[in-house]
């Protein structure tokens, strides 16, 4: 019978489940909105016969209808009685991702978060670091983007870019290779979501209120916020991609992921330039195509350079165990299991493992040694142990006792 605690892991990891769920759901509601609303703004045509202060207009069919889009430059002369404001999306995609992050990084910084291999500081100074990055991260941005750079896009941009790779490199002096691609995306998305709260959404309130009141709006909030949904714009695919990058150990578990992450932001741009220049009839820019795809080869190459740098061994076992682990350690059944996992597991989850076909350890989880075993511990009872997702088709025949044996030393070694 599994007692409370072991109950607790399971049940926490259903939360994360719950909330990576919404996350995806409420992210493609936002970022679908986001494209559709840019490939509008840049396909209206001017028409004839168009009300005062319209800007463009677009027909549509979808569905078995048709739609009649027009929208004007700073707002209509007489506002409507229903307006429909597109905000929750973001809020919710960038509340239920903090959420997310809480759960499965800080709840378990010891083991997600924090690399101790490059520095020795408790899990809790990592989530000061963790949060306190993605505040001040606003901070300079939204300075930056009130200072005369404001007045200069392509200048900001690259600013921007250059913040990005900066604060990339310094997450991997602290933390693991997958959550330093996971706070490059919230970082961003923190961007985006508070463009939003703060910058867009205000702007269009006042507009709104100028023209209730009688006066005329001033032209500056439209340009203010085009400017940060522009931004957005640019910045939605790196998100997208850092918010998939724990798949792609490849990417982030090699030791130029932070050049690697760089070169993702700037295929963002580059497909997103193809897409916002078809849609505004300016042509399709194909020499985009041959820039991504060489930044991509880029990142392949890095990524196998990145290989030739691992260490070819595992360490010797001597460091630092927090209490959890020495309880585990001493839980019975330990070496049982250490014994299982070696055979079962480590030719794919090793520094450099030995089965044909795996090049780097899935989500760089290593389990040479009984130091790893101890670290992975929760990812094992829950992979191999509480389900059978490990070994993938069960291709190292696991037995259902090897597997009843994990859940017994974890649940002994959590008691």
């Amino acid at each position: 019978m599994l007692d409370f605690a072991t109950i607790s892991v399971i049940a926490w990891d259903w939360v994360a489940f719950a909330l990576r769920w919404l996350h995806v759901i409420v992210g493609i509601a936002w970022i679908g909105s986001s494209f559709y609303f840019i490939a509008l703004d840049l396909g209206l045509k001017k028409a004839p016969g168009m009300p005062t202060g319209a800007h463009g207009e677009e027909w549509q069919v979808h569905g078995g209808g048709f739609y009649h889009i027009t929208k004007f430059l700073v707002a209509p002369e007489r506002m409507p009685e229903h307006l429909v404001w597109f905000k929750w999306e973001s809020y919710a995609t960038w509340l239920s991702g903090a959420a997310l992050l809480m759960v499965v990084y800080w709840a378990n910084a010891d083991i997600f978060l924090v690399d101790t291999s490059m520095v020795d500081i408790a899990p809790w100074r990592g989530i000061i670091v963790s949060a306190g990055s993605l505040g001040l991260g606003w901070l300079v941005y939204d300075a930056l983007c009130k200072s005369k750079l404001g007045h200069h896009p392509t200048e900001l941009m690259l600013i921007l870019f250059v913040l990005l790779v900066a604060l990339g490199w310094g997450y991997t002096h602290i933390f693991t290779g997958r959550a330093t691609f996971l706070h490059l995306g919230a970082f961003t998305a923190t961007i985006m979501t508070a463009n939003v709260f703060f910058v867009i959404i205000p702007n269009q309130r006042i507009v709104v209120a100028d023209l209730k009141a009688g006066r005329t709006p001033d032209p500056e909030y439209g340009r203010i916020a085009k400017l940060r949904s522009t931004h957005n714009n640019y910045l939605t695919l790196p998100v997208i991609f850092m918010m998939l990058s724990n798949h792609y150990p490849l990417a982030f578990a090699t030791p130029f992921n932070w050049i690697i992450a760089g070169l993702v932001f700037l295929m963002g741009v580059t497909i997103r330039h193809f897409h916002n220049t078809d849609n505004a009839g300016k042509g399709k820019p194909w020499w985009t195509w041959g820039v991504t795809a060489a930044l991509f080869l880029t990142i392949v190459g890095l990524s196998l350079a990145g290989l030739a740098r691992l260490p070819a061994a595992a360490p010797d076992g001597t460091a630092a165990r927090n209490p959890a682990h020495v309880r585990l350690a001493e839980a019975p059944g330990f070496d049982t299991v250490h014994q299982t996992i070696q055979g079962r597991c480590s030719m794919c989850h090793a520094r450099t493992p030995s089965y044909d076909g795996i090049a780097v350890a899935p989500k760089g989880v290593y389990l040479e040694t009984e130091d790893d075993l101890l670290t992975n511990a929760r990812e094992v009872f829950l992979q191999a142990g509480a389900s059978t997702a490990m070994p993938p088709a069960n291709v190292t025949y696991m037995e259902p006792a090897d597997r009843a044996a994990i859940v017994r030393w974890y649940a002994a070694g959590r008691s």
